[in-house]
């Protein structure tokens, strides 16, 4: 693919115009390629005016701003993995006090 240029930059009333647009009746697909954006661009517009009002609009890339979500403390292949940890320390411990009831018995019948 040929090398794509810096990322354009649309102020905040070209977006409610192409906004106000939608909502006169007009279809994404037709106003998207005469603007020459992508439906999911007008779409992501859409959805940040709806949430945000204008704010949403100019909205600077990078973290949003508010409380950070916090990382979920473990996935299913996580639980998994210490499960099967679990399992293997719980046998090797099963293990260790077979062999010693055996030397138990042992000195106590001998």
């Amino acid at each position: 693919m040929a090398g794509r240029g810096k990322k354009r930059q649309f102020r905040t009333a070209y977006k409610l115009k192409a906004i106000k647009r939608l909502e006169r009746g007009e279809g994404a697909f037709p106003v998207a390629r005469e603007l020459g954006i992508s439906r999911k661009i007008l779409h992501d517009w859409i959805k940040a005016w709806n949430a945000d009002g204008p704010d949403g609009l100019n909205r600077k890339p990078g973290p949003k701003p508010g409380p950070r979500k916090l990382k979920p403390l473990a996935t299913y292949d996580d639980k998994r993995s210490a499960l099967a940890l679990a399992n293997a320390r719980i046998a090797e411990l099963e293990r260790l006090v077979g062999r010693q009831q055996m030397d138990l018995d042992f000195f106590r019948d001998g």
